[in-house]
């Protein structure tokens, strides 16, 4: 046997290549194998390496791709899912969980816990005053009870919001990453034991910030080393907005015989706007062309039934909220769109149907009227335009209904006159005033999932997708009894509930949520 060839051994690589066990060539700034990788190398910044790298945790080496995928590769997410959908983004940094012994970081949790409670706290779309205080002081206080992942939280949405700012300010961008990535894993595992009273308030709390920053994030996706493109080169849809923003809902729907009688939980609900959905004459409505040659187009695509009537539901659900939200713009309305939309439509959304990308681009249309809004800002441009280039540029069908978004995506001014957003805001705003005078709102439709319990569980023992869909059928008629509740919506609302559970996990819920008193 031949000797082995001599080699100079070196103790000066990188933490990374140590970590793994590999030859590092102890490149700078950046070493070889973690610019193959993509990965951020403490050569980069030798500060980072003592207070910061720790090896991948468990939960974040486990966590879901953040980037979208066909929706038959992968099963419905399920609320740890929902939660870990934006952590390819951490992830992709790998910043570890900052050390609290060091005193510049001690530091840093100060300035950020500052900034949160004085500045961030109004900029979440929060529309009344009760709310606000909740955010500035409420949420802070819960999390010093032991939720540590809702501090962290706070602490990584406050990072994010500095760094909006002060966009090359390295160290908030290792907080941004930090806190949220620790978050994630400890919201990941709290989920995995179970929601119950003690911690549904925090976990519920910690899925509205992590969707605001799963959104936010967005904006820094390319400063990050990451892409808006997909795997193709080209553009890539937030999916993961939708999964975030469900993920709330998720959250709600299963801790609601804890949240119910919150009060930090119900009047941060009952502060949005009413949600009111005309289901009647879409073709009328504003954004009612998005439906025309639907049947069509069914019948040619979706040749059974039940799909063809689960794909018409969803597009024309997706539309009453879009109608809804444009009638109230400078409000947080069009952001109900991402947590109510049905399961069915993000599978048309991922299988790029035009009509499904059509109605997300006039969602980020509305978004326009956020775009002073910090995390918001910039989308209605970015995303319409990265949307229109999924379209082929002699499509004669599509190109006169995207008109509107692409209005909205090149505006330039801070009031959008009506004539460019196509209604009064004056007349919006008087309208959202009358209809939160009604009492009206999302308590009453989580109610109404809350009084469909009982009848459910008197139902047969049956195989677990026959007694699913036997259960959402009951449900369906229940709600849809109600005065002013149409089938589609009854029907949006009961499959809602499932957003992001499997079904059996989904019908499991709706046991466990108590009727009224």
């Amino acid at each position: 046997m031949p000797p082995r060839r001599s080699h100079k051994k070196s103790r000066a690589g990188c933490r990374r290549c140590k970590t793994r066990k590999i030859k590092c060539d102890e490149v700078h700034p950046r070493c070889g194998n973690c610019l193959k990788h993509g990965v951020a190398c403490d050569f980069e910044h030798p500060e980072l390496a003592e207070s910061l790298a720790i090896p991948d945790t468990p939960a974040t080496a486990a966590s879901p791709s953040f980037c979208d995928s066909p929706a038959t590769s992968r099963p419905p997410p399920t609320p740890e899912m929902a939660a870990n959908a934006p952590l390819k983004i951490y992830r992709h940094l790998d910043p570890p969980p900052i050390s609290p012994t060091s005193k510049n970081n001690r530091m840093m949790e100060l300035r950020l816990l500052h900034h949160y409670t004085t500045i961030t706290c109004k900029t979440l779309l929060i529309a009344d005053p009760m709310s606000e205080a909740i955010f500035r002081d409420t949420v802070p206080s819960l999390a010093f009870t032991g939720a540590n992942f809702l501090a962290d939280a706070i602490l990584a949405v406050s990072a994010l919001h500095l760094r909006s700012a002060q966009p090359h300010d390295q160290a908030l961008v290792r907080a941004s990453h930090a806190y949220m990535a620790s978050s994630l894993s400890e919201y990941s595992t709290s989920l995995s034991k179970g929601i119950n009273e003690t911690n549904a308030e925090a976990l519920f709390l910690t899925a509205t910030l992590i969707a605001f920053q799963s959104t936010a994030s967005r904006i820094f996706m390319r400063e990050d080393g990451g892409d808006t493109k997909d795997r193709t080169g080209g553009y890539a849809l937030p999916i993961s907005w939708f999964h975030s923003f469900q993920g709330i809902k998720t959250i709600v729907a299963t801790s609601w015989q804890w949240l119910r009688n919150s009060g930090i939980v119900v009047p941060i609900i009952q502060s949005q706007p009413a949600l009111d959905l005309n289901m009647s004459s879409q073709g009328s409505t504003f954004f009612g062309n998005l439906l025309d040659g639907m049947e069509e187009e069914l019948a040619a695509q979706d040749p059974d039934d039940s799909t063809r009537d689960k794909s018409r539901q969803a597009y024309q659900h997706a539309v009453a909220v879009l109608n809804w939200a444009h009638k109230i713009p400078l409000t947080g309305a069009p952001i109900v769109f991402l947590a109510t939309v049905s399961r069915r439509y993000m599978e048309l959304l991922q299988a790029r149907r035009p009509r499904a990308l059509a109605i997300l681009a006039c969602f980020f249309g509305l978004l326009k009227s956020l775009d002073s809004v910090w995390w918001l800002k910039g989308i209605a441009r970015r995303e319409v335009m990265g949307i229109l280039s999924l379209f082929d540029p002699d499509d004669q069908e599509w190109w006169p209904r995207l008109q509107w978004p692409v209005r909205m995506a090149v505006y330039d001014g801070d009031i959008i006159p009506p004539d460019v957003w196509g209604a009064d805001w004056t007349g919006g705003i008087s309208l959202l005033a009358q209809s939160n005078q009604t009492g009206g709102g999302f308590i009453s439709h989580i109610e109404l999932l809350s009084q469909m319990a009982s009848a459910m569980q008197t139902m047969p023992n049956v195989p677990a997708e026959t007694m699913v869909d036997a259960a959402y059928t009951t449900a369906e008629g229940q709600i849809s009894s109600q005065e002013g509740v149409s089938p589609i919506l009854a029907h949006d609302l009961v499959h809602g509930l499932g957003q992001g559970l499997d079904p059996n996990q989904a019908y499991q819920s709706l046991l466990h949520i108590p009727p009224l008193d």
